[in-house]
């Protein structure tokens, strides 16, 4: 039986769980296209403030792709190309989200499953997470488009003991090694990556969306021109930044409409 991505949302917080019962929530072909899809159509809804990634219950945020396919879906040049084709189109709609985007981590977070939460904004993940990508102990490489997310995460230092070593590490260590934002008791992961899409939501989202743009931009190694940071007051011009300001002087909480 395929798995699935499945999406719910209120007001301005979405959730995006990946399912696939069984298989500790491996992601196969039709996922990854789902969820490209999803991403789309999420990053697309100006109203959204902030994203929630997730696996389905409390074992596995994704133990990386469903191993199945490699048998059909992986086993020549071509199809291997098209698959993983769609994997890095889930990526790249993941990264290139305009909305913060929380990985919320429960137990395995392994391979594509890395790869997905490398590509949220923040990782907040339980104490008993566990994060790798042992695929040397298959006999198969990482697709490079894959591995450039999460060198951008952690450094080549950090992404090469993980693929030649193929050892799992826990929660503290991915921590330690940059890999995650954040970690918490299991019992409290809900809880906290709630409280951090609220302290999201309750800010400006259109200065949300120009952070996330601005450190997307500075790490490339050419210098600002003179447009771009005339580009970075565009807040002025902002109903936002008029409400932020305001409520600041007058000491209330600021009500922000986007605009």
């Amino acid at each position: 039986m395929a798995g699935s991505i499945f999406c719910t949302r209120g007001d301005t917080v979405a959730t995006i769980r990946i399912t696939n019962p069984g298989k500790l929530n491996a992601v196969d072909l039709g996922m990854w296209q789902q969820l490209h899809a999803a991403m789309q159509e999420l990053s697309a809804d100006t109203s959204l403030r902030c994203i929630v990634l997730r696996g389905e219950g409390e074992e596995a945020f994704a133990a990386g792709g469903d191993l199945e396919e490699f048998l059909t879906a992986r086993d020549t040049v071509e199809r291997a190309m098209h698959y993983h084709g769609w994997v890095g189109k889930a990526l790249q709609a993941i990264g290139n989200c305009p909305h913060p985007t929380i990985a919320q981590i429960h137990g395995a977070c392994i391979g594509g499953g890395l790869e997905i939460a490398g590509q949220c904004d923040l990782r907040i993940a339980g104490e008993s997470a566990r994060f790798g990508a042992p695929i040397n102990r298959i006999g198969f490489s990482m697709y490079p488009e894959e591995m450039a997310g999460l060198l951008r995460l952690a450094g080549p230092a950090v992404v090469l003991e993980i693929l030649l070593e193929g050892r799992i590490l826990s929660s503290a260590e991915a921590l330690q090694k940059g890999l995650l934002t954040r970690v918490v008791p299991d019992a409290q992961l809900g809880d906290e990556v709630a409280a951090a899409a609220r302290r999201i939501v309750d800010g400006a989202p259109l200065v949300a969306r120009w952070h996330k743009q601005w450190a997307k931009r500075l790490q490339h190694d050419v210098p600002l021109t003179d447009d771009e940071l005339r580009a970075s007051f565009a807040f002025l011009d902002t109903a936002d930044y008029k409400e932020g300001l305001a409520a600041f002087l007058e000491k209330r909480k600021p009500v922000f409409s986007g605009r």
